[in-house]
């Protein structure tokens, strides 16, 4: 199957029984049930992109094996050029959503793409997984599969690694290894987007490289279908509502899951590491996956950063606040915002180099920065727009207020300088959605910790600009060592 249209997503869905929990209750049919149709129906929209007759060339390109023509997000670039394709292919996807779903499918086919290019690093674990992970990265792209993954240990006892803890399969585990597969035991947190086609189960980077960790080191791929797999959802934020009154919940409600292995067994043609812990927690880095993830990531982010943008100047330009300094001050924060995103994404392509899986790789130091960055710049973000909304981001009626009996009484007392009541609405449920709903403080906690603890994530760029530093023949240190 080539790039697949919205209905054959849906369909796909349908297709696959699948355990899926929500509000005490096993989902039916994900592509009905009210937590879940419309984020299908959005998805469903980004695949129909692919087939739209003036987007097709930026979407879409010939397959090296089957001569279908594919999403563009599973390229595997060779140049330069290669990566500002797929970046305005990704910008597309971001912009339909403004950035509010971190989960959609260019993410993880990006990193499909980059362990498939580095086979090798899998297959120095075991040369079967080598094969294993080529042919997964040709099945996604071949098929055009929905991908979501699942991460990090529960959160139990921080201060004890995954062996530690009162069970040894309270986080995913491998339980014994059979002629079939492996079979797994245990949870993972945090899968959004459950409602995927298939789940990638990569190496946690949390391993701390005892002996007793090797039966949590492992990656592989399985359908969300899989008998024993089960998804716990947490409960939705769209409750039914329509998109006047829920402009982005009722649209781009991706569902966060914790994630259960109720002894799955993972075929051995499913696996791609296995039992190495060294190679388990280096394997974003030393795949290039992490750098290929972040180039999606950070597009986003642009868009997302392009959406607050728009909303905040409507707030200003709506009830005329343009003249005050401070405001003045917001919007400009938010530009600065946008264009070090901009100067960030456009380095890490400038400097891009072949990796040693000759792959052209987008520069890792500017995506680093972008992304850490990212976790406390869209916070501020938000806040500025609860400051330009002020009060009216509770003087809200809702769609059944302006069709009711207070309609005239509305039109009258809810207009804006600049804009009739109802336009005036819209405009500050949308700033609500984004900055105050159940919805739009998720997405906060979601871009704090996308890529994980901050903290730690800060330390590890510290280690990568200091290792960088002394290795430089135009480095300060060595500077001074050649002059003694």
């Amino acid at each position: 199957m080539p790039a697949r249209t919205g209905a054959q997503f849906i369909e796909g869905l349908r297709s696959q029984s699948r355990e899926v929990w929500v509000g005490g209750e096993r989902v039916k049919d994900v592509a009905t049930h009210p937590a879940f149709r419309n984020v299908i129906r959005s998805l469903a929209a980004l695949y129909d992109m692919q087939h739209d007759r003036a987007a097709r060339q930026d979407m879409t390109y010939i397959s090296p094996s089957s001569g279908e023509r594919v999403g563009l997000s599973f390229l595997m670039p060779r140049s330069r050029d290669d990566l500002s394709r797929v970046r305005r292919m990704m910008k597309h996807w971001a912009d339909y959503s403004g950035g509010m779903m971190g989960r959609s499918p260019d993410y993880l086919n990006r990193a499909a793409m980059a362990f498939a290019a580095a086979a090798e690093y899998c297959g120095q674990n075991d040369p079967r997984f080598a094969d294993n992970v080529r042919r997964y990265y040709e099945l996604v792209r071949e098929r055009d599969l929905c991908l979501t993954h699942t991460l990090i240990n529960p959160q139990a006892n921080r201060a004890a690694g995954p062996a530690g803890q009162t069970d040894p399969y309270l986080a995913a585990g491998v339980v014994n290894e059979t002629d079939g597969g492996v079979v797994i035991r245990g949870a993972r947190m945090l899968a959004t987007l459950p409602i995927a086609d298939e789940i990638m189960v990569f190496p946690s980077t949390l391993l701390r490289g005892a002996q007793e960790d090797r039966p949590y080191a492992f990656a592989f791929a399985i359908p969300c279908g899989i008998p024993g797999l089960k998804f716990i959802c947490r409960e939705t934020f769209d409750a039914g509502g329509n998109a006047f009154d829920y402009p982005l919940t009722s649209r781009f409600e991706e569902m966060d899951a914790v994630v259960i292995f109720d002894d799955v067994l993972v075929p051995w043609e499913r696996i791609f590491l296995l039992g190495d812990v060294e190679r388990a927690n280096k394997a974003f880095s030393a795949t290039g996956a992490v750098a290929h993830m972040a180039h999606q990531v950070v597009t986003k982010n642009i868009a997302k950063t392009e959406f607050i943008l728009g909303v905040a100047s409507l707030i200003v330009d709506a009830i005329a606040i343009e003249q005050f300094q401070h405001v003045q001050g917001k919007i400009a924060e938010i530009i600065y915002y946008l264009e070090s995103m901009k100067a960030y994404i456009r380095a890490s392509e400038a400097d891009a180099a072949v990796d040693r899986w000759g792959v052209m790789t987008p520069a890792w130091p500017p995506l680093d920065a972008a992304r850490n960055m990212f976790t406390w710049m869209y916070p501020k973000m938000i806040e500025i727009i609860q400051l330009l909304g002020a009060s009216g981001m509770m003087a809200r009626p809702t769609k059944a207020d302006v069709a009711g009996p207070m309609g005239a009484a509305i039109e009258k007392y809810y207009q804006a300088a600049r804009a009739s009541a109802v336009d005036r609405i819209k405009l500050f449920r949308l700033a609500w959605d984004v900055a105050l709903s159940s919805f739009g403080s998720r997405q906060v906690i979601y871009e704090r910790f996308f890529f994980g603890d901050p903290q730690t994530s800060r330390a590890r760029s510290r280690e990568d600009a200091k290792s960088t530093i002394i290795t430089s023949p135009t480095s300060t240190s060595s500077t001074v060592a050649a002059a003694g």
